[in-house]
């Protein structure tokens, strides 16, 4: 797609202000509980400085049916309610120190507090939904929630292994791509979208989390510390063999792809260093393959939408596959 088909980000967020806005309201009142712990860890998860890229998906495929009702704005709450509820497991399951470069909650509350917070904001994230009377919405989010959780059971079996690259698709697929998925579905849902409609928003978000979250990967391992906001290679830190390093362990020597299971399986670079995998990677080319493959998802979720007709939420939408691409953090 060509740049003057799309529409840049200020742009968007001046589409998108007021019900950004309103969202944000309505995730602060939504994360108070009756429980002070809850409060705090809400808060301070919310102030986090997150993107919104999800309910900002979700606000942009309702508007594409030209829909204004307050449903959008209550399910982009439900979906960042849940996308930080999976943050605060994941960061207890990955003994994760910081998160977007501030203590992660699990540091500053105990893992036991911080545990049931996270169980809270789902079933906050589902009481929200309910308001909305509508059972394929539910159905829809409580698929989401058991792909995300399998995706998390599957990686923790997987860690320390050098697992194949269909394996790590399947994983990215669960734990990013699916709630990209789902975000386009109930956008497509509440504005009253037919069934091919729906599908073909259903496959952008896919291949628009499958993007992102492949360059996500690329970043952990060629961004500094302060970009990232947590350690440099925290992937492989913690076991994790993501796409570039996948490549690479079909392509390299017996000796280097012992190097790797190292780090894999201690999860440290014990007597390995980042600039050692990093030779490696280079060697091969497979931080650009990861990067190449990246952007043929980018170009798939574009695919997606050709056949919606022109408009400025269409050119939105065309943008974002280019801005997490391009993305730098």
């Amino acid at each position: 797609m060509s740049a003057s088909a799309t529409i840049n980000g200020k742009e968007i967020f001046d589409l998108l202000r007021d019900d950004l806005g309103a969202l944000e309201g309505e995730f602060g009142h939504d994360t108070v509980a009756g429980v002070q712990a809850i409060t705090e860890i809400g808060e301070y998860l919310r102030n986090g400085g997150g993107k919104r890229i999800r309910p900002a998906l979700l606000l942009l495929s309702s508007r594409l049916f030209n829909y204004r009702g307050r449903g959008a704005v209550r399910l982009g709450a439900v979906v960042e309610i849940i996308h930080t509820a999976t943050l605060v497991h994941d960061d207890i399951i990955d003994e994760a120190k910081t998160r977007r470069g501030r203590p992660s909650a699990n540091t500053q509350w105990g893992n036991s507090k911080c545990v049931l917070a996270g169980d809270w904001l789902y079933m906050q994230a589902f009481k929200i939904a309910v308001q909305e009377r509508n059972f394929r919405i539910l159905d829809t989010l409580i698929e989401l929630t058991q792909q995300m959780v399998e995706g998390e059971l599957l990686q923790m079996e997987k860690l320390g292994q050098l697992i194949t690259l269909d394996e790590h698709l399947d994983l990215i697929y669960r734990k990013t791509a699916c709630l990209f998925s789902v975000c386009m579905r109930l956008g497509a849902i509440l504005g009253g979208a037919t069934v091919e409609q729906e599908q073909a928003l259903a496959q952008y978000g896919h291949h628009l989390g499958m993007a992102f979250q492949i360059v996500d990967d690329v970043l952990d391992l060629t961004a500094s510390e302060q970009v990232l906001g947590k350690p440099v290679a925290s992937d492989l830190r913690e076991g994790k063999v993501t796409m570039a390093v996948i490549h690479a362990l079909e392509r390299c020597t017996a000796e280097e792809r012992s190097r790797i299971q190292t780090i894999v399986s201690d999860r440290a670079f014990n007597g390995v260093t980042h600039a050692d995998i990093m030779s490696i990677l280079k060697r091969y080319g497979s931080l650009d393959a990861a990067t190449d493959r990246a952007s043929g998802y980018a170009e798939s979720a574009q695919k997606a939408i050709c056949s919606f007709p022109d408009s400025e939420i269409k050119r939105a939408l065309l943008w974002a596959p280019e801005f997490v691409i391009a993305r730098e953090k």
